[in-house]
């Protein structure tokens, strides 16, 4: 097999273990107002499920990029997707709240040891002009993986069928590890100087770039955002719209969704056309989809019809897929190669803990802030962020990007 056909071979078996990855960790919140009655929740902590989800997996990406910097990328993947998928057939049994939030925090574990990896290992199967496009494919996983586990765990919900919804897709991971585990024997993995990974020197070198470090601050306000959306508006439609818990659930992901599918191909594809103009063509692309991603997330809160509320997710979709496609390769551009498992994990590590806060405020102030008003200052925030790239790229990139690529 050669080169090139490995690594498409390699992108499409990641893509479906990153598609079971969002299946399983989305379904949940398309139940929530099955959950709420059968296992007697409130609205605080349904919240709760998605932010002790988010809290655990934040703290494990940083250790779990680590250790794909320092051992087997390949094995680690696989591990995580047997793991999760146990976990996952898991949480169909749980008798209380308690309980799904026990199963949520040990999904947090095991789907942390994927990401990191999962990237940096595509991303070292292309060269650096052709990096946007391998992880745009890779994260379309991510996109797919939201609207089919969400439209699937509220239709099963709607069945009075969720712990059956668990199960079934708990059953798939497993039964894909060996595929998977098959193909990824085969696949070459980059050789990394073991010496000079070492945790603190890692971590040091990665705070030495001065615009990784504005993007930890960048990322996680956007991905604020994304999660509000994702653990919220699927109940925020089914209460303000009357739906049932399987349409509401697709009018929250299969608009929104299907238009990121459109904006994180286009944005990798437009990314890497443009690096031969300018290196920070990526950086450039993340501030457009900020920017224009802003006025969509405010109209999905606030629009009094189910055809205006589509339009604005599809406007959201398209234009949070620029940035969605270009973060992690833009990171990898001001960052060493030997720490881009890390560089994922750290950059995981802010976006989750404040995606936590973003499902746990969405329940602690539905009643009274509201979901429309918490996205509109979301939308006010993604417009500040935007301004302060703009800034990093005309006073720090320059200057990162060279050191790491010294020749270019």
């Amino acid at each position: 097999m050669s080169k090139v056909k490995s690594a498409g071979a390699l992108v499409a078996f990641m893509w479906f273990a990153y598609f079971l990855n969002y299946c399983d960790r989305q379904a949940v919140f398309s139940m929530f107002p099955s959950l709420k009655a059968d296992l007697k929740m409130t609205d605080q902590e349904l919240g709760l499920v998605g932010a002790m989800f988010l809290w655990v997996y934040a703290f494990g990406c940083p250790i779990s990029g680590y250790l794909g910097d320092r051992f087997s990328k390949r094995l680690l993947v696989v591990l995580s997707l047997v793991v999760w998928s146990v976990v996952t057939i898991g949480t169909g049994l749980v008798a209380s709240g308690a309980m799904l939030l026990a199963m949520r925090a040990a999904m947090g574990v095991s789907e942390s040891l994927y990401m990191s990896s999962a990237v940096a290992l595509t991303a070292s199967a292309y060269p650096a002009a052709r990096r946007s496009r391998a992880v745009s494919m890779l994260m379309t996983g991510q996109i797919a993986g939201t609207v089919a586990g969400s439209w699937f765990g509220g239709w099963m919900a709607d069945r009075g069928q969720w712990r059956e919804a668990f199960f079934a897709l708990g059953a798939v991971g497993v039964l894909y590890a060996l595929p998977y585990f098959a193909f990824l024997r085969r696949v070459e993995e980059p050789q990394t100087d073991k010496a000079s990974t070492t945790a603190g020197i890692t971590f040091t070198a990665l705070g030495r770039s001065r615009t990784f470090m504005l993007l930890c601050l960048v990322f996680p306000v956007f991905v604020f955002g994304i999660w509000l959306l994702y653990g919220w508006l699927p109940a925020f439609l089914h209460d303000k719209f009357s739906l049932n818990q399987a349409d509401a659930a697709f009018n929250a992901t299969a608009f929104l969704q299907t238009a990121t599918f459109v904006g994180v191909i286009s944005g990798g594809m437009i990314a890497d056309a443009l690096f031969h103009r300018t290196k920070a063509a990526r950086l450039w692309l993340m501030v457009a989809g900020l920017a224009l991603s802003a006025p969509c997330i405010h109209l999905l809160g606030n629009s009094d019809t189910i055809l205006v509320t589509r339009i604005a997710a599809t406007g959201f979709g398209l234009f949070s897929g620029l940035f969605i496609a270009n973060i992690f390769p833009a990171a990898f551009d001001v960052v060493s190669s030997d720490a881009r498992a890390t560089a994922v994990g750290v950059l995981n590590f802010f976006g989750a803990i404040m995606s936590g806060f973003a499902t746990l405020f969405g329940g602690m102030w539905k009643q009274t802030l509201g979901i429309d008003r918490l996205l509109s200052i979301t939308a006010v925030a993604y417009l500040a962020v935007a301004v302060a790239l703009i800034i990093g790229i005309r006073c720090l990139f320059s200057r990162d990007h060279h050191t790491q690529n010294p020749t270019s």
